[in-house]
């Protein structure tokens, strides 16, 4: 009888990365290794460093798609960025199997400078066709849940276009619904009394511009109005953006989108499922995106719960929500 054969345990596969700078390597890192370890969570690879090498074991999938993100990430310290967890989950996003066959040049996400000393990436797929979208059409409809980076993308490339000198004033606009729109009952000056409800608006801008932001909206360069007010104009060579367009009704909507003007663009976000009108009222924008839907110079990018750039635990609510909601649907239906 013969002796049973044993066979050596086979290696596990690695893969093997050479970076020049043991420094920025290190700071790619991140404290603890704590970007490595988002890597390893997401791929389901095990990451090691030694010197200026590093070692990636997995699934041969898996072992690709993390050297293209590191390989990304590593390209962009070496441009000056600093990176963190949000940046190392915006290039996992990013990262397919067709980018990990053809990892390019790293720096793979979008990005645009909206000032001198800063730069905003497209975080999701998403966001980078959003951002295409901008820049070839004159109007973009921006749809889909909270935290999806609408309102904050598109207010970083109307400061990108007037860095650029492209246009001359930023208008952000959104319904003031909690007032009715009859702002002349409220307390205090036009600033006093809209500032409620246009606050999304204003920290969007500062956090793409900066103090600058102040100055600009001093200066008039940027405006920031209820919708209300933008009835009876023609606006010219600026971005306008309309946020929270859900709770717009079809004269509303109307009303906006005949405000273009000559070298303009005009972005408008929203959540249809997130309306606060009466559902018989609540037709500005679901009306708008059946009606302009195949008209020259429109476009519309689609966000969903896999978008979400806020904290982890928003997307996997958004998601829970649309499911029982989607579940009260269909157990409505079956009770007919």
């Amino acid at each position: 009888m013969s002796a049973p054969s044993h066979k050596k345990p086979a290696a596990r596969a690695q893969l093997t990365l050479e970076f020049s700078d043991n420094a920025k390597l290190a700071g790619l890192a991140g404290a603890h290794q704590k970007n490595f370890v988002r890597i390893e969570q997401k791929l389901g690879v095990r990451i090691a460093m030694r010197g200026n090498l590093v070692g990636i074991e997995g699934p041969a999938d898996g072992r690709e798609r993390a050297a293209s993100v590191l390989r990304a990430l590593y390209a962009r310290m070496e441009a000056g960025e600093t990176i963190a967890l949000p940046e190392v989950d915006a290039e996992i996003r990013f990262t397919s199997h067709e980018k990990a066959e053809n990892p390019g040049n790293g720096l793979g996400t979008p990005a645009i400078k909206t000032s001198a000393s800063r730069t905003v990436r497209a975080r999701s797929p998403a966001q980078a066709q959003y951002l295409d979208m901008m820049r070839s059409h004159p109007l973009v409809f921006g749809i889909g849940p909270a935290g999806t980076g609408k309102t904050f993308l598109a207010a970083a490339f109307a400061a990108h276009l007037l860095y650029e000198r492209r246009i001359e004033r930023i208008i952000l606009s959104r319904p003031a619904l909690e007032a009715g729109e009859r702002l002349g009952f409220l307390p205090g000056d036009l600033r006093e009394k809209i500032d409620p409800y246009l606050r999304p608006l204003y920290d969007a801008l500062f956090e793409v511009m900066g103090e600058q932001c102040a100055r600009l909206m001093e200066q008039g360069t940027i405006e920031v109005a209820p919708l209300a007010f933008m009835r009876g104009r023609t606006l010219s060579r600026a971005f306008v953006i309309l946020d929270e367009a859900q709770n717009t009704t079809t004269p509303q909507m109307k009303m906006f989108l005949t405000r273009l003007g000559e070298d303009s663009r005009m972005v408008v976000t929203g959540d249809p499922s997130q309306s606060d009108l009466p559902s018989a009222e609540a037709e500005g924008l679901n009306g708008a995106l059946r009606i302009l839907s195949g008209v020259e110079g429109m476009a519309v990018t689609q966000f969903s719960d896999a978008d979400v750039v806020r904290h982890a635990l928003v997307g996997r609510i958004i998601k829970a929500y649309d499911d029982a909601g989607k579940a009260a649907g269909t157990l409505r239906t079956l009770r007919r």
